[in-house]
């Protein structure tokens, strides 16, 4: 049976996501979208930090150079902590000001992929981007409601995405400049929920959480589901890998959609999978 323990800290998440492993904290970090706050567990005695931002943030990323970088509702700004600094440099759609960054992580070569979304979730004027160590940007993919995501294959040869409004996750072919032939990877049934934020294990499995569906699950490389984890929230939102081992599984839910919460929806759990991850990867600008 796996293990599954709730994190104390006092608080629920309206919308926890972006879950990060920091071997240069020895902490895990994910935010609260909607709070809007940056959340910070230390893995050395437990503690829990949390941050209030100035606007909706979809995550945050490590920088070679120190402190983050986060996608805002309004853009790329470098973040730093104890005392907190926000500097935005740049803003990929202007003309739409409704939309809001949602997901990120940074792949082996320093680039941030992320996606965008209609707060409103009402059209499919999403995109996915990538943000280069230039600090330019360039569309990956278009037309989406809710992207999720990335997580990147070991190999670095794939990459996977979803749009949890459409239920559908992606695999697209990682390239030079980008990535191409998007491809439907894994379909999820109306009972299954909606997939939501990812990982990769070191194994080259891809763990899904599940919106709705109050679990996390593992699939094989050709999208073959292998195995569920069950959790006490009902809107699981993301996953990462941490620990010096990479082998303790933290996940993120969420409060929002919810009229009947109970104490466990909206928490941060770690969870004894008994499965590796692979390294978090640093923006390179």
């Amino acid at each position: 049976m796996t293990a599954w323990r709730l994190i104390e800290r006092g608080v629920a998440d309206t919308l926890g996501e972006g879950t990060l492993w920091s071997a240069r904290d020895n902490a895990v970090y994910w935010v609260d979208i909607l709070a809007p706050a940056l959340n910070r567990l230390s893995l050395v005695d437990g503690t829990v930090e949390r941050w209030a931002m100035p606007e909706p943030l979809g995550w945050v990323v490590e920088r070679e150079g120190g402190g983050f970088v986060g996608g805002f509702q309004s853009g790329f700004a470098d973040i730093r902590l104890d005392p907190l600094t926000i500097t935005p440099f740049g803003d990929p759609e202007p003309h739409f000001p409704g939309n809001r960054m949602n997901d990120g992580k940074a792949d082996a070569q320093g680039h941030i992929w992320c996606g965008t979304m209609d707060m409103a979730e009402e059209h499919d004027r999403g995109a996915l981007y990538r943000l280069a160590p230039d600090r330019s940007w360039s569309v990956i993919d278009a037309d989406y409601r809710v992207p999720n995501g990335p997580a990147f294959s070991p190999c670095g040869r794939w990459l996977y995405h979803s749009d949890t409004a459409k239920r559908q996750m992606y695999r697209f072919a990682r390239t030079a400049d980008g990535a191409t032939d998007r491809q439907p990877f894994i379909r999820f049934a109306e009972a299954d929920g909606y997939p939501d934020g990812m990982t990769v294990d070191a194994d080259g499995h891809i763990w899904v959480a599940h919106w709705g569906g109050g679990r996390v699950s593992r699939f094989t490389p050709d999208g073959v589901l292998d195995r569920a984890i069950a959790l006490p929230a009902r809107q699981v939102t993301n996953i990462c890998f941490g620990g010096a081992n990479l082998d303790r599984m933290f996940v993120s839910s969420a409060t929002v959609g919810l009229d009947d919460a109970t104490p466990h929806d909206g928490g941060f759990f770690e969870v004894d999978c008994g499965v590796r991850g692979l390294p978090t990867h640093q923006f390179a600008g």
